[in-house]
């Protein structure tokens, strides 16, 4: 019997999962909801669970296509203390299963296996790499402390400057007003609102931002041009550490590649595939098939 392989992807938004053949066919794709293991090892299995019968059952499989299975996992938070060992613990019905991290898969994807690095903009922000067996990384410890860059921070600094438009520190503009708008003009609906905002809220601001800065506006042009500095920072220190090449990735990736700096923006290769498919490659090289 060819082996099978599964390999999933399971973060904040959702988890993805995918059966493929030894040279790469698909067999059945599944989605499920957040597999973040923010939600406890019991929480992420479960939406796993969900995404992985999901392609198991679209693919066909039968009970002992389903036993043959080499299965990579790759969650977010599996760094957590403890979430690696509870991840293992809990029982599978898949002949292995090799756990690994989200961004890792992501990095693994997109340079086919080979040695590279990535750098995520989305809602937050990291460069994340491998070159022989050194890992690398530069950033992503968290918004607001960290996540330059990132869709969290366009918001962050959209509000700082539309809060200080509002009472003469800095000048007017589209964007600042339109930020204002949504707090009735009002600085103290800012603090209540910022009391409880995540980084997911603040990333809602992103494309409001971005639209604003193609329309020429200059506070929005200044921000989207401060964070494709910091994504620019993120690519040249990946590459001073050693990586041959680096994929931009993320759900911020394409509005801000046209904001990078040329020189950085020559060196970036697209990726060839996504985080399942590291999943998958994970699963190979941890059953010794690669």
């Amino acid at each position: 019997m060819n082996p099978l392989f599964l390999g999933v992807d399971g973060g904040g938004t959702g988890c993805r999962a995918r059966v493929e053949t030894a040279d790469g066919r698909v067999l059945g794709q599944g989605l499920a909801g957040p597999a973040t293991l923010r939600l406890g090892a019991e929480g992420a299995w479960a939406a796993v669970t969900t995404a992985a019968q999901a392609a198991i059952a679209e693919a066909g499989l039968t009970g002992a296509q389903v036993a043959s299975l080499v299965a990579g996992i790759a969650l977010a938070g599996i760094g957590r203390k403890g979430a690696r060992a509870a991840l293992e613990a809990l029982p599978h019905p898949y002949a292995a299963a090799a756990f690994t991290s989200d961004g890792h898969a992501a990095c693994l994807g997109a340079h086919s296996g080979r040695d590279g690095a990535i750098v995520i903009a989305g809602t937050g922000s990291i460069g994340l790499g491998q070159v022989g067996e050194r890992a690398l990384r530069v950033g992503g410890y968290g918004f607001p402390v960290s996540d330059e860059g990132s869709g969290a921070d366009l918001g962050l600094r959209a509000m700082q400057l539309a809060l200080r438009a509002q009472d003469g520190r800095h000048a007017g503009s589209a964007l600042l007003t339109e930020v204002m708008a949504r707090f009735h003009a009002d600085p103290f609906e800012v603090v209540a609102w910022m009391d409880r905002a995540t980084a997911s809220d603040y990333a809602t601001l992103a494309p409001l931002v971005l639209r604003h800065a193609d329309q020429g506006d200059a506070a929005a042009r200044s921000i989207v041009q401060g964070a494709a500095e910091q994504i620019d920072t993120l690519v040249r220190a990946l590459l001073a550490q050693g990586a041959p090449r680096v994929a931009l990735l993320g759900g911020l990736s394409s509005a801000i590649e046209p904001w990078l700096s040329p020189d950085v923006r020559r060196t970036l290769r697209p990726a060839e595939g996504d985080a399942v498919t590291g999943a998958i490659i994970h699963a190979r090289r941890e059953a010794g098939l690669e």
